[in-house]
C-alpha cells in the first residue's frame, strides 16, 4: 500500500521536475516531498506564472506591480529549512520570507509586499533590510558591510515555528535570526519581485540538518 502511494507521487512529479538540475543532489523522496513543498499555481499574483519544473517562479514584465507567490504548504509547527535563488535581475525589490494565507501576493507600485502587513515577514535582499508590518525592522545580516545578494547564491531559510523564529544561511554560513516571536498560525514560505521576466526558484528541504 505504501509503495502504492509512492508510486503515485512520484507519477506526479513532471519530467521537467524531474529532468532539471535544481534537484540533481536530492534521493528520489527528497524530490517528491520538495514539489509537494512547491510554489502553488493558484496562490500567486496573476502576473506570475510557475515554470513547468514546478520549483520557479516567472515575474511577467507588467509596470507598476509587485507579484508575490506563496508554496502549497504552510507550517504551525516543527522546524523546516528551503532554499531560495534568484535567476534574474533582482530590481528595486526583491523580498524571502514567509507570508499567513491572508497576505495579499499582489500590489500597485514597486514595494515590499511581503513585510508590507502584519501579515508577512520578510528580507530585501537589495538592501538587506527586514521588514513587518509596514516597517523596517533593522538591517540583516546584523555585520558592519555585509556582502549584498548576488544572482544565484543560495539562500537557505530556517523557520523554527517551537521557538517561533526565522532565519537566514548563505552558503552554510548562518547570518542569524532574522524574526522572533512569530505567531502560532500556519506560515507559507513566500517571496515578491518587481523586475520584468526575472524569476526565483524554491525548493523545500525538509528539517534544518537533514540534508
Amino acid at each position: 500500500e505504501t509503495a502504492e502511494v509512492w508510486r503515485n507521487l512520484f507519477a506526479r512529479l513532471t519530467e521537467e521536475a524531474l529532468r532539471t538540475d535544481i534537484l540533481c543532489n536530492l534521493p528520489s523522496y527528497k524530490k517528491v516531498r520538495a514539489f509537494q513543498h512547491a510554489f502553488s499555481t493558484n496562490d500567486c499574483s496573476r502576473n506570475v506564472y510557475i515554470k513547468k519544473n514546478g520549483f520557479t517562479l516567472h515575474r511577467n514584465p507588467i509596470a507598476q506591480s509587485t507579484d508575490g507567490a506563496r508554496t502549497k504548504i504552510g507550517f504551525s509547527e516543527g522546524r523546516h529549512a528551503w532554499e531560495v535563488w534568484w535567476e534574474g535581475p533582482l530590481g528595486t525589490v526583491a523580498v524571502i520570507g514567509i507570508a499567513t494565507k491572508r497576505a495579499p501576493m499582489q500590489c500597485q507600485g514597486y514595494v515590499a509586499l511581503l513585510g508590507s502587513d502584519d501579515q508577512s515577514w520578510g528580507w530585501n535582499l537589495v538592501d538587506n533590510n527586514l521588514l513587518h508590518n509596514g516597517e523596517v525592522n533593522g538591517s540583516f545580516p546584523q555585520c558592519n558591510n555585509a556582502p549584498k545578494y548576488q544572482i544565484g547564491e543560495r539562500i537557505r531559510v530556517i523557520l523554527d515555528m517551537e521557538d517561533k523564529t526565522l532565519a537566514f544561511e548563505r552558503g552554510y554560513e548562518f547570518l542569524g535570526v532574522a524574526f522572533r516571536g512569530l505567531p502560532k498560525a500556519c506560515l507559507y514560505p513566500a517571496v515578491s519581485a518587481v523586475y520584468g521576466n526575472t524569476e526565483v526558484t524554491l525548493v523545500y528541504l525538509g528539517k534544518p540538518l537533514d540534508g
